[in-house]
Formats: structure tokens, sequence, C-alpha cells
């Protein structure tokens, strides 16, 4: 068993978190962005982050949002941790961790080589980097698009801060995904749903199972 942390996001119906508690996982995510299928409104999201038990960080996702939004949330629902999935500069991510009084995981999506210097920039602000897929053009979505990019872009790097895999992983590949890139932490929506928006308990219970008992490589 390896020291994987794992994250479920898109959580959207009490059985859900249910699941996540049930199988171990470390993050529960919820999404504040209405265009997602995953989208839940403070005064539901509150009552799904109240049956999180203790031990589990609450995670809400936000797309490049204001000052309001992010007031709005947090004056309903308790979380533990904002991640920021839209186009947020490093400057943006310092003030809402000022605004806030939360830690920051910042969320930057990879689809060549000329991706991975935003990954610096963003690790001198952010309290935690989420390496995601960058959506296509004309995706509605920034991410939970299902959408993989080369692992090898990543293979072995660190960065100041912890990060987070995401993009595309299932309980079929996360193990794989975990041993060549050399990821302590992964994320997972789509790939643990039944129809967008609505997780799959046994999914849940089988990509935890597979990413902890992925291989990982010693850190260098």
């Amino acid at each position: 068993m390896t020291d994987v942390r794992i994250k479920i996001c898109g959580l959207t119906r009490p059985e859900d978190v249910a699941a996540v508690a049930r199988a171990g996982a470390h993050y529960a995510g919820f999404v504040f962005f209405p265009r997602s299928p995953r989208n839940v409104t403070p005064a539901h999201a509150r009552g799904l982050a109240l049956a999180v038990p203790a031990g589990i960080a609450k995670v809400g996702l936000f797309v490049t949002p204001d000052d309001a939004t992010l007031e709005a949330v947090l004056a309903e629902v308790p979380l533990d941790l904002v991640q920021l999935h839209g186009a947020e500069t490093p400057a943006r991510v310092a003030e809402v961790r000022a605004l806030t009084g939360l830690p920051v995981m910042k969320a930057v999506g990879l689809a060549g080589p000329e991706d991975v210097d935003a990954i610096r920039d963003h690790a001198q602000a952010a309290d935690q980097l989420l390496i995601d897929a960058k959506p296509p053009r004309d995706a509605d979505l920034p991410g939970g698009n299902g959408l993989a990019f080369d692992w090898r872009l990543v293979a072995g790097r660190r960065w100041p801060v912890p990060w987070m895999l995401a993009g595309g992983l299932t309980p079929d590949n996360v193990a794989e995904a975990v041993a060549m890139t050399g990821a302590r932490q992964v994320d997972v929506s789509s790939g643990v749903e039944s129809a967008p928006g609505e997780k799959d308990a046994d999914r849940i219970a089988a990509f935890v199972a597979a990413a902890r008992d992925a291989s990982v490589p010693p850190r260098l």
C-alpha cells in the first residue's frame, strides 16, 4: 500500500459523500461552476459538506471567481481548501488566499512542453498545484472532460509545493499514471461516474484501491 492521497471531485449527492468516506479517499470536491453538470449551489453543498467525516478535506472548485462569489459560498459551506480552475494569475491566487484565509490549490492545464513553465510560476503563489489536461479550445468546461495528457511531461519532476495529478484518470489507468509520474496525489471526477454528475460507488472504491496499490517510484 502506498501513501498516495486521493481526491474525488464533483460530488453532488449524499450517497457520493458516503462512498468517498467508505473508500478512504482524502479529499471530497464540490464544484461551484454553473456550466458544469457537477455544479452545486451553496445551500446544497452545505448539507453535503457537513456530512463529510472528519479527516477528509473539503475542497471547493471555482473557475475565475470574483470576491463576491467566494464570499457567498464560504458564508454557507465549511470548506478546507479552495481550488482555482480558471484563468487566475499567481497574483490572483495570493489575493484569494488572503480573502478566504484558506489554502489555495491552483489547476494548471498541460498540452505540451510549452505549458510546463506555468507550473513553476504558480508554484510560487499556490499552496498546492493540480496538474490537469488542457481543455480543447471549444470545450465548455476547464476540467472534468475525461482527457489525459502526456504524463512524461511531469515524470519525476518536483515543485516547491505538493502537486496532484488529474486528467483522464480511471480505476484502470491510475496505477500506471502514478508509476510513470511519481505523483503522490491524484484527482478524479468523470472517471468514477456512471453518468455526468453521478458518481458510481464501485468505481470510487476501485479507483482508491488501485491508487493505493500503485508502485510509486522513490523520490530522488
